[in-house]
């Protein structure tokens, strides 16, 4: 019974202590940074950006090659196109580092359910990468491109989107959960930020545009890309998209510019924003009614004007709101005609506010949207004005 006793212990620190058995060295592997899907004459053209660890370590040799290597393949499906990238790469692919996953705009067009499909599917990829759109590029052209301080371009991408969502507004990161959401749902209207290359394409491939003080090619988000489904429909510009995000409750920093009485402008700093979208029906006429409560800081300052007095606060905090407000009107009017697309989610908030008359007009929703009234309330608190209440340099 002793024997036993001892020998069953030693049987456990076997098994625990018999290493890995699926190990697989960093020197065996290639490992992608981002993903670019393109769609060309049929077929799905993948490009994959692989990192060069030797260049981008704090001890790199200085041998003149580039942080990163993009591979090409074409295939009938992703998967096959992954696979067939291959013959070019010297490693097998890894893809549980990826941060990026970029959809041409040409695929975009066509739908990105497949592309999707296999994102989802494949169990080598993790879940918590973001999803971008190339506007007037394919994928490959974005992934061609080398950037300056940050040597990853895929961390450049992804900190871009990042940063600008936090302190701008005007992007969004979507990732594959809230894309299969999305597209798990019919007829659901849905964005994806858009990114552009600034400059010649050509270019940015060239060792020369991370040696430049003045990169001559950039990468830069812009837009955000409408879907239909799974369809891209069109774009709405940076100032809209900052607009669409307050009415998606998704600023949490942004910079509004009213201009003065006497003449000049000023600047605030928009440091809260909580919006509130309520549905209604009414004699079987729908209505949406957006509620949005700002507090900002006074930033800057180019015109003459007293901070000493309530008023001149008053004024401040009416001017914003007004035009907060008419910006807002201005996306609410081209997602309504241009787009008819719901991409807010004003059916969902009708039928939250009341599910019998939903049910009358669900299936004509789409031809009741664009027609739809939606009063927007927009509240500001302005709280700061910096370390000082009036201009001494106008003094």
């Amino acid at each position: 019974m002793k024997k036993n006793i001892i020998f069953i212990p030693l049987i456990f620190l076997i098994l625990i202590l018999s290493g890995c058995w699926s190990k697989r060295e960093l020197n065996e592997l290639a490992i992608v940074a981002a993903l670019g899907i393109d769609y060309i004459d049929g077929e799905y053209a993948i490009s994959v950006q692989v990192i060069n660890p030797g260049q981008v370590s704090s001890k790199q040799s200085g041998d003149g090659q580039a942080p990163v290597v993009t591979y090409h393949g074409k295939g009938k499906t992703v998967f096959e196109a992954i696979r067939k990238l291959l013959v070019a790469s010297p490693r097998k692919l890894y893809f549980a580092h990826m941060q990026m996953v970029i959809f041409g705009e040409e695929l975009a067009s066509n739908g990105i359910r497949d592309a999707v499909d296999f994102l989802a599917r494949d169990q080598g990829i993790r879940n918590d990468y973001s999803i971008i759109v190339s506007k007037q590029a394919t994928a490959k052209d974005v992934l061609n491109v080398l950037t300056p301080i940050e040597k990853v371009p895929a961390n450049k991408m992804l900190n871009s989107l990042k940063g600008t969502e936090e302190a701008w507004g005007s992007t969004l990161e979507v990732d594959i959960e809230d894309l299969l959401t999305f597209l798990g749902v019919n007829d659901k209207y849905f964005v994806l930020s858009g990114i552009e290359v600034q400059g010649d394409k050509s270019l940015g491939i060239d060792q020369k545009n991370v040696e430049r003080i003045e990169t001559p090619v950039l990468l830069k988000f812009t837009d955000l890309a409408i879907f239909k489904e799974d369809k891209l429909l069109g774009y709405i510009d940076e100032y809209e998209s900052k607009s669409f995000n307050y009415l998606n409750d998704n600023i949490k920093s942004t910079v509004e510019i009213i201009a003065c009485p006497s003449g000049g402008e000023l600047t605030t700093e928009i440091t809260q924003s909580k919006t509130e979208t309520k549905g209604k029906i009414k004699n079987g006429q729908p209505t949406i009614n957006v509620s949005i409560d700002v507090v900002q800081n006074v930033a800057e300052v180019k015109c003459d004007i007293d901070f000493s007095e309530i008023k001149t606060m008053d004024w401040i905090n009416k001017q914003t709101e007004e035009h907060i407000k008419k910006n807002i009107n201005q996306v609410l009017n081209k997602l309504q005609e241009n787009y008819q697309a719901d991409v807010l989610g004003f059916g969902e908030a009708i039928h939250r506010a009341d599910h019998t008359e939903w049910k009358k007009i669900k299936d004509d929703w789409q031809t009741i949207y664009p027609e739809v009234e939606v009063n927007v309330k927009v509240n500001v608190n302005t709280q700061g004005l910096g370390t000082m209440k009036n201009s001494k340099l106008k003094e």
